[in-house]
């Protein structure tokens, strides 16, 4: 039998494919634009037959019916990066938070850490050969659907087909289902001045010929719009944007210097526009690969002059960086933060960078802090952080002693906290007061 026939054979309709998952089943199910909406509905209207199955998931877009209230019973989320979607959920004990790097999700699913019953994987149509590209979304998708026993694949007629290392086979599938629905659109807003004057000072630490890695938010966008004047400057990253391609089209983005995967962009996912998603369509400019390469410390560190730009929610003064959580609340995830902090410390001319206003809510409280709010996780160790910039400059931590990162921190601190900060480190510094700094 060709391979058209196979594939033919297993395409059901959503009631039959969904109903291969049983009571206590452990599943995953595909994020970011590739999130299988047709299929997370055809699991709700299940629900009544299904309890106890934990949906295992890194980023998931749009809203989630799998996690309003009532539904835990039923099921109960795993989350490997909490997004708007689960985060209600997660506050509220209804669903569980994994605390792990984006490099390390594959193997949970293929060392069986996290063994999978069911992989809910969302798909472009097949090829001549009968691949199917996992698109938009590779991350830990296709490590899920090559350990999974079960693979359903929302098979969608408007999934790019992306290049690389993305593609499953129609034989690896059991169950199809058929459709022709746009993504999930990420709306590309305007940076802020703040965001704007903090990418001022991080254009400034790019030099020709840099790789760079960009997440998702105003920042990495406003950084995107400042580097007219680079020259060949190349991408390794998890995401792709709209802004990556603007940057192409500029010229300022060429990959031609790059130490790794010359004329490539590399990533793990892209997230934007329709007209993003048209562009990566069978662009060889573009190779997407599981996180477990694109996030490796040591694969990102092969980049030359690798730059990459995280985010945080607070530092405090010795350089602990907090990015998961609000205090306890979890808010995000490790994400792939620490992977590029470390490859970009490795990398020969590399430069690891936090950015973050130095206000929140309002201006009414400073992100560059004493001591971690309690309860906050520290994402990336002080040991780890080489640079932190916000609107008012540039920190430059790694090798300093923990009097001078205090002293470089009150600097790009806002003025109006920065009395509170100096006192704070004038105390310790005459001992009178002992900072309780999380270790």
């Amino acid at each position: 039998m060709d391979w058209l026939s196979h594939y033919k054979a297993k395409v059901v309709a959503l009631e039959e494919a969904v109903s291969v998952v049983k009571p206590g089943d452990r599943i995953f199910i595909s994020g970011n634009a590739a999130t299988p909406t047709l299929l997370t509905n055809g699991l709700v209207q299940r629900k009544n037959r299904l309890f106890e199955v934990e949906v295992n998931h890194v980023l998931l877009m749009g809203e989630d019916p799998l996690t309003k209230p009532g539904m835990e019973k039923h099921f109960r989320h795993n989350s490997l990066f909490v997004g708007a979607a689960d985060r209600e959920a997660i506050s509220e004990g209804r669903s569980d938070y994994v605390p792990v790097h984006l490099s390390e999700i594959p193997a949970l699913f293929t060392g069986h850490i996290i063994p999978l019953d069911v992989a809910f994987v969302h798909l472009s149509p097949p090829d001549e050969h009968g691949f199917m590209s996992f698109g938009v979304e590779c991350a830990a998708s296709k490590a899920a659907a090559e350990s999974a026993k079960i693979v359903v694949a929302q098979v969608n007629e408007q999934m790019p087909r992306t290049l690389g290392d993305v593609f499953i086979h129609i034989s690896r599938a059991h169950k199809i289902v058929e459709c022709s629905e746009p993504l999930k659109t990420l709306k590309e807003e305007s940076s802020s001045d703040t965001e704007r004057m903090i990418a001022s000072h991080i254009a400034q630490l790019v030099e020709d010929g840099s790789t760079l890695q960009l997440g998702i938010g105003g920042i990495p966008d406003a950084v995107l719009s400042q580097l007219d004047g680079k020259k060949d400057l190349g991408i390794h990253t998890e995401m792709v944007s709209d802004g990556v391609v603007k940057a192409i089209e500029r010229g300022i983005i060429t990959n031609h210097k790059k130490t790794l995967h010359a004329g490539k962009v590399i990533a793990t996912f892209v997230l934007g526009s329709q007209n993003l998603y048209s562009y990566v369509h069978n662009n060889p400019l573009f190779e997407l690969h599981p996180c477990n390469y694109t996030n490796n410390p040591f694969i990102i560190s092969q980049n030359e002059k690798m730059v990459a730009i995280n985010s945080a929610i607070e530092v405090d003064i010795t350089g602990q960086v907090c990015a998961d959580s609000i205090g306890p609340k979890i808010y995000s995830g490790f994400g792939g933060q620490v992977d590029f902090i470390r490859g970009a410390a490795y990398s020969k001319g590399g430069k690891p960078i936090i950015a973050l206003p130095s206000t929140a809510k309002n201006g009414t409280l400073s992100r560059i802090v004493p001591r971690l709010q309690h309860g906050a996780g520290v994402v990336t160790s002080r040991a780890d952080v080489h640079y932190v910039v916000t609107e008012y400059g540039v920190a430059s931590l790694h090798g300093k002693n923990l009097r001078q990162r205090a002293e470089a921190l009150l600097k790009i601190a806002h003025p109006k906290f920065q009395p509170e900060l100096e006192q704070c480190l004038r105390k310790s510094e005459k001992k009178e007061v002992r900072l309780e700094i999380p270790v």
